[in-house]
């Protein structure tokens, strides 16, 4: 019992390492906060000279996995970021500061050519997808239950990270129902809602975004937040296809992080997704 006990907590273990993979330099190192109504320091993909994503957004994976591959590609007249999941496993980061309140707003337009067909976000075995884009809290550790606490610490430990206690992921899947929210199969630090569903009404239709992340936090981790609004500290595209050895294909234009004062706040909490070009 003690080493099926050992082996599922290091599966959890390497997943929370993996699906959170900050180094605490790389956090707060050289990312000054970003100041009220201007927008957060999140380098546009269409900024690189490369295919290679620009600085400082860097790529993390498992072990013995193949890595999803992230590349910048000209589509549609503009630079944008493509995201192939291929049996793979992989996500790209970029560190920020930003402070939680209702004015920090997240906008982007991302489109899904392929979906990873035998994906189910709710089982750990089907827990792949081509198209989340997730944003790491610093919510006090201190406030979570000691057995949170406890493995939170763990994953520090073990990884040299400063894994982040809580993430919110938004996701376009195949099969959910938009506007379904639910925990990560692996780990409840990371919450998981579904803004679109299936294809795109248009073969190739770009589909616009625009979230206050305030709103949305609210939502996913209202259970244990209380009145507290921590930073964001990152935001990560992220895309597998490890556990069902299946191939997606997705992009993403540039993100607009942008954090501000209550009374500047333009994204209503309640608004819906809109399509995009």
């Amino acid at each position: 019992m003690e080493s099926n006990t050992t082996d599922q907590f290091a599966r959890w273990l390497r997943r929370v390492a993996a699906v959170l993979p900050l180094a605490s330099a790389l956090l707060l190192g050289s990312i000054s906060p970003a100041r009220a109504d201007e927008p957060a320091t999140l380098t546009p993909f269409s900024s690189a000279q490369g295919t290679q994503a620009p600085q400082p957004w860097r790529f993390t994976t498992l072990p013995n996995k193949a890595p999803t591959r992230f590349e910048v590609v000209q589509q549609d007249g503009k630079r944008v970021l493509k995201v192939e999941a291929d049996q793979s496993y992989g996500n790209l980061v970029h560190p920020t500061q930003v402070p939680l309140n209702s004015g920090t707003t997240l906008a982007w337009r991302w489109r899904v050519d392929e979906f990873v067909q035998d994906a189910d976000l709710r089982t750990r075995a089907g827990d792949d997808g081509v198209a989340k884009l997730c944003v790491f809290f610093d919510f006090p550790a201190d406030r979570l239950s000691v057995g949170e606490r406890t493995r939170l610490a763990l994953a520090r430990r073990a990884t040299g990270e400063d894994v982040p206690s809580e993430a919110l992921c938004y996701v376009w899947d195949n099969k959910e129902a938009k506007g379904s929210e639910f925990m990560n199969a692996f780990t409840r630090r990371v919450r998981m809602i579904v803004l679109e569903s299936g294809a795109a009404a248009k073969p190739g239709a770009w589909v616009a975004e625009r979230r206050n992340l305030l709103a949305d936090y609210r939502r996913a981790f209202g259970d244990e937040a209380g009145g507290i609004m921590p930073d964001v500290v990152a935001v990560a595209v992220s895309a597998d296809a490890d556990n069902t050895r299946g191939h997606g294909i997705a992009f993403f234009s540039d993100l607009d992080l942008r954090g501000g004062p209550a009374a500047q706040a333009t994204a209503n909490p309640t608004e819906r997704p809109t399509q995009g070009e």
